[in-house]
């Protein structure tokens, strides 16, 4: 059964591999494969978009550990997310936030069974002592139902998708910019599609518009250094500049608002 582990922990310290030695310690022959651990410290938006951008890549059946958990330790609780064909271990704080809007199916689970626990559990070390062993029950078979009772008021992130006012005009955000600039909005194919495009639509980021749409960077039409939007490989709408930063020609960042309007 294979586990990804995605944190916040870096790779200098012990924290990392504490994490798989408590898996292993309770499935010995689990595959545990790191997302990364390099996201921004405390930064629970960045690593639920890293999650989305990637948990759709692994087969069906794996467990997914998400540890961003700068309430660790307090009254946050600790949920396992099941959906179709992934099942997700991590706090309840909007780590998940863009997996309940992509995955289907969801049931979530406040984890409070003690018994899967390692012990003593650390306040400041949930990803060992809790979610780890959790995760490795969970990949030998262990339902979700078993750690805990279901819930319908799980945590979740105030921008993962976009709202719709009555004009029709589609009020959406930037969730992610990426190491080239490009700006990654929350507005999927179900929220603006090819017809309405083929109609014609601008999308308005603080005072600039962008008009122009391509199917990959490098398509020829336009003017050099013109912002265009673009479906990115996460399924998104994106704003990009060909060999340049959108997020730079824009003056835009991660929160920005973008309104799609017909034209």
């Amino acid at each position: 059964m294979i586990v990804t582990l995605l944190t916040d922990f870096g790779t200098a310290d012990y924290f990392v591999g504490a994490m798989k030695g408590a898996l292993l310690a309770v499935n010995p022959r689990a595959q545990i494969v790191d997302i990364t651990h390099e996201a921004a410290p405390h930064d629970v938006e960045a690593a639920a978009f890293t999650l989305l951008a990637a948990f759709e890549t692994f087969p069906a059946g794996t467990v997914h550990v998400a540890v961003v958990d700068p309430g660790v330790g307090s009254s946050r609780r600790a949920v396992v997310v099941e959906s179709e064909r992934h099942t997700f271990v991590g706090p309840d704080n909007g780590v998940f936030g863009y997996v309940y809007e992509r995955a289907g199916a969801l049931r979530v689970f406040h984890v409070t069974n003690e018994k899967y626990f390692r012990t003593p559990v650390s306040a400041t070390f949930h990803g060992r002592d809790i979610f780890a062993p959790v995760a490795g029950a969970l990949s030998l078979g262990v339902p979700p139902e078993e750690f805990g009772p279901e819930i319908t008021d799980f945590v979740r992130l105030p921008f993962a998708a976009p709202q719709r006012r009555p004009d029709g005009t589609l009020v959406a955000t930037v969730i992610h910019v990426d190491r080239f600039g490009n700006c990654v909005t929350n507005i999927s194919p179900r929220d603006l599609g090819e017809e309405s495009i083929k109609r014609g639509v601008r999308l308005i980021v603080g005072d600039r518009e962008v008009r122009c749409f391509r199917r990959f960077f490098g398509e020829e039409g336009g003017t050099a250094g013109e912002p265009f939007a673009i479906w990115g490989s996460t399924g998104l709408l994106e704003l990009a500049v060909f060999r340049d930063s959108a997020a730079r020609v824009l003056g835009a960042k991660r929160g920005q608002r973008v309104e799609v309007k017909r034209q």
